[in-house]
């Protein structure tokens, strides 16, 4: 009988659970068929399925990747706005701020004017007041000068009549004025009458008929007097 060189040996699987060389148990599936070097072993996947799911896991990160990446960048895509939004409420708040410092600024400047005004005002009506006081005492000041002239101003009565008009020159400034023999002004003189002199060589008051008054600069009544007249 002719033996066929291409026809392949028996396998012979040996399924002792001890092995006869060395006396240790094997491990299961140690002699299995298919347990070459090229199959793979129990429970671990093919080659094939090996880099399928390496690839699917690499795309799955890529994807997670992608995913984080996009997650990162949404917010960066709308912080410009955001900051926007921000700047345009900073300028907003400033120019409110602007406003009402300009309100508060008005508001002080008026209240100063008003301050003034009414110092101004209240120093007016006081010193109206006054000139109003003085006028109503001219006829009682015109009979106390008349009296005094002609001595009928004597006794209690001087006494009186000195203390009212110290009390209106040192509290209020009351200057009573006109002499004799003082140059004619008519700023604050009024001529009732009128006559050449022979020895003056200017208008010269001649006799006061009346004296004025004045506070300060103001004059209340001027001095009616006679006059020479210059040649």
């Amino acid at each position: 009988m002719t033996t066929d060189p291409e026809r392949e040996a028996p396998v012979v699987n040996d399924r002792r659970r001890i092995d006869p060389e060395t006396g240790k148990v094997r491990e299961p599936g140690a002699d299995a068929p298919g347990s070459g070097p090229d199959q793979p072993a129990a429970g671990e996947p093919a080659a094939g399925e090996a880099a399928e799911g390496q690839a699917g896991a690499t795309t799955s990160e890529g994807s997670t990747s992608e995913d984080a990446s996009a997650g990162t960048d949404a917010p960066a895509e709308g912080e410009p706005d955001a900051l926007a939004a921000a700047q345009a409420e900073v300028l907003e708040l400033q120019d409110q701020l602007a406003r009402r410092k300009a309100d508060v600024y008005n508001v002080e400047q008026e209240y100063a004017a008003f301050v003034r005004r009414s110092r101004q005002e209240a120093g007016q009506h006081k010193a109206s007041g006054v000139e109003s006081v003085i006028t109503a005492l001219f006829g009682v000041l015109d009979d106390l000068a008349l009296a005094r002239q002609h001595g009928d101003l004597t006794g209690p009565f001087l006494s009186i009549a000195d203390r009212l008009e110290q009390a209106l020159e040192q509290q209020f400034g009351l200057e009573r004025y006109g002499e004799a023999g003082e140059e004619f002004d008519p700023a604050i003189h009024e001529a009732l009458m009128s006559s050449p002199g022979a020895d003056v060589t200017v208008d010269t008051i001649d006799q006061v008929l009346q004296p004025g008054y004045r506070l300060g600069e103001k004059v209340l009544r001027p001095a009616r007097v006679s006059v020479h007249s210059a040649g």
